[in-house]
């Protein structure tokens, strides 16, 4: 008797294991409710009022509740319940707070969608960072802080070095208008810039950068830096000279251009340098001198005594 309930008791284990294989092998070959995930934005902050967005593409028609769970698995966010979804993409966001509307703390997230027909339950692998510390400007210059945005490809652009407190995208603006957002979120790096502002040329005079940085959840930086430059094409040292007739008269010229244009009374050449030298007029009077670089002019007085 004995013998026999053994052979039962066995018999019933193989059976329940096959049954535990079918099982297993059956979900195996049962393909995922979700057939694509696009991350949109993966960084959220609530200081900067940014959001996580998730896509994601369902194979069939189902009520679906989407959850926000932490690293620990434990429930922050509802972010849809039991709502009938059909298949295809649909859009998931996360503002960083958890069902009360209390900013969640900063750490890693994860969205899990349960299906309720299908009974299926999936932890996306894609993680959701919540950030809300913002970063700062360490430092910040300009090697060559005056430049010539002529197009004659002589100190065009002016580079601006930055040093970051932690990965974050450079911002950099003149008189409050954003004119950079750089590309790279390296802490340390450096932008250029060719005087532009909404695509037009700024005139020549000196200006200040304001260097910023906001993170990929959109904090702003609370520490910026200040770099000046100083925006020229062609500049005389002097607005009036006073030369005797017929002598010699010098005038400094500040530009990056290697020959430029002058004109004084009837004459006009072209010259190189950084000072300008020519005859001045034999006859007494007031005159124009003009130095003209691409289009750039710079303009002084010579009295002629």
């Amino acid at each position: 008797m004995q013998r026999i309930l053994s052979t039962a008791v066995i018999v019933g284990l193989l059976a329940a294991t096959a049954a535990a294989f079918a099982i297993t092998e059956r979900l195996k070959l049962t393909k995922s409710p979700i057939n694509g995930v696009k991350i949109v934005h993966a960084y959220v902050s609530p200081a900067a009022h940014s959001s996580a967005a998730i896509r994601v593409r369902t194979r069939r028609t189902d009520r679906v509740t989407a959850t926000i769970r932490d690293g620990g698995g434990h429930e922050v966010d509802t972010l849809a319940y039991r709502v009938l979804e059909h298949h295809g993409w649909h859009a998931f966001r996360w503002n960083g707070r958890d069902d009360a509307g209390t900013a969640a703390k900063d750490g890693t997230y994860h969205l899990e969608v349960h299906f309720e027909s299908q009974r299926r339950t999936i932890l996306l692998p894609n993680p959701i960072v919540l950030e809300t510390k913002p970063p700062a400007v360490l430092e910040a210059g300009a090697v060559r802080p005056v430049f010539s945005p002529d197009f004659d490809h002589q100190s065009d652009t002016v580079t601006i070095h930055y040093r970051l407190s932690e990965q974050a995208h450079v911002l950099v603006f003149v008189d409050g208008k954003r004119i950079i957002r750089g590309r790279s979120s390296k802490p340390e790096d450096k932008v250029s810039w060719n005087g532009k502002v909404d695509l037009k040329l700024l005139p020549p005079g000196r200006y200040v950068l304001t260097v910023s940085a906001a993170d990929s959840a959109g904090n702003r930086a609370t520490k910026d830096k200040t770099v000046t430059v100083t925006l020229r094409y062609v500049t005389l040292e002097a607005k009036r000279v006073v030369v005797r007739a017929g002598g010699l008269l010098r005038i400094g010229v500040s530009t990056d251009a290697k020959r430029y244009h002058w004109a004084l009374g009837s004459r006009h050449r072209t010259a190189s340098g950084k000072v300008l030298k020519l005859r001045a007029p034999s006859a007494a009077g007031t005159y124009r001198l003009t130095v003209s670089e691409r289009g750039h002019d710079a303009v002084a007085t010579v009295v002629v005594r």
